[in-house]
């Protein structure tokens, strides 16, 4: 049902345009909204109204009527009367609130729906039945879930709204407490484009929450799906994404599906089998050193250039001795050549798989 907010905004303007008080009721007799309180033989009347047959009532200087949405009576519109053309403003005013309760529903029921397709709780041919009622048609789509962190969702999902095209096909929903998800239209988008536009997508959606509302969100995206029903596949790929990338790839404000990598793997291997590898490259005891932040910051840095220690040195401010220095005493701590491209993956790994460990518990 409408909230009492929407009700009260639609009688102000009702009485702002009609010059004449209204109320609206519950079919229980319940006071919803009103320009002017009404006496309590009023409401009584009110409920008396909507138990009987009369789709229209006269009382004193009041007219009711019902606003039946759906063949059901949702409200009971009372207007306050004054002359003859009364009754026409009256039957106008509740044709006003039954469109909005119509319009409201239909909003709900595609949110409904929507949600529905993403979580799988529908067969195939039931969602074809119901997209043509809703006018969507299978094209190219892609699900992102943004991640408030513990922010309210309620301001994001206003603010994606307003950056979607939601006449073209994109739709916004809300199924987890601080998650907002965007279904996104790609169809206008040539094929070879469209990794490029995603990143896209994802990074204006970081940057302008950011900006508009102060909330530093996260961003996880699926890959794209032309039919309906692999909505929800595309939906399960951004909440591993997000998840994923919680885990290996802290330092991302977006993250695709289809660019894990090995961060994809180690998330889906059992714990039995993440212990006996890192006892295999450190043995049973996992090296201290790992809890060194400047040791930890040197070997990433020395990583992401590709083992160029003349790089890293001019990147980190210190002169190259000092670095090989650094690397040597990292080696002799892990047991590992991490300049020599094997050992250095195998270590690369082994910090994966003991952050996945750590994120499980274990």
């Amino acid at each position: 049902m409408l909230s009492n907010q929407k009700l009260q905004n639609a009688l102000n303007e009702i009485k702002e345009i009609t010059k004449l008080d209204a109320a609206i009721f519950h079919t229980s007799g319940k006071l919803l909204a009103f320009t002017a309180e009404p006496e309590e033989e009023i409401a009584h009347m009110a409920l008396e109204f909507s138990e009987s047959m009369a789709d229209r009532q006269a009382f004193r200087d009041y007219q009711f009527y019902k606003v039946i949405v759906e063949d059901e009576t949702q409200y009971i519109l009372l207007l306050h009367t004054v002359d003859e053309n009364s009754f026409v403003l009256g039957q106008m005013a509740a044709c006003q609130i039954r469109n909005l309760a119509l319009s409201y529903a239909e909003q709900f029921d595609r949110n409904n729906f929507i949600q529905n397709i993403l979580l799988g709780n529908m067969l195939k041919v039931d969602i074809y039945s119901k997209a043509r009622k809703f006018h969507m048609e299978p094209k190219e789509r892609v699900v992102f879930v943004i991640d408030t962190g513990k922010k309210s969702s309620e301001l994001v999902m206003e603010l994606v709204k307003n950056l979607s095209n939601m006449k073209s096909g994109d739709y916004v929903t809300s199924i987890e407490e601080h998650n907002v998800v965007l279904v996104k239209d790609l169809s206008a988008v040539p094929a070879e484009k469209r990794e490029e536009e995603m990143q896209k997508s994802a990074s204006l959606l970081v940057d302008t929450l950011h900006m508009e509302a102060m909330i530093k969100v996260r961003v996880g995206y699926g890959n794209a799906v032309s039919q309906i029903p692999d909505l929800a596949q595309s939906y399960q790929e951004a909440r591993m994404a997000l998840e994923v990338g919680r885990i290996f790839y802290e330092e991302r404000d977006t993250v695709s599906y289809g660019r894990l990598g090995i961060g994809r793997l180690i998330y889906q291997l059992p714990m039995s089998l993440c212990e006996m590898f890192i006892k295999e490259v450190f043995g049973d005891e996992v090296p201290a050193i790992l809890e060194d932040e400047e040791a930890m910051n040197t070997v990433n840095k020395f990583f992401e250039n590709n083992l160029n220690i003349s790089e890293t040195a001019r990147q980190l401010y210190v002169h190259r001795n000092t670095l090989v220095y650094r690397l040597e005493r990292i080696e002799k701590a892990i047991g590992l050549e991490i300049r020599a491209f094997d050992e250095a993956m195998t270590f690369r790994i082994a910090i994966m798989v003991l952050a996945h460990m750590k994120k499980r518990g274990v």
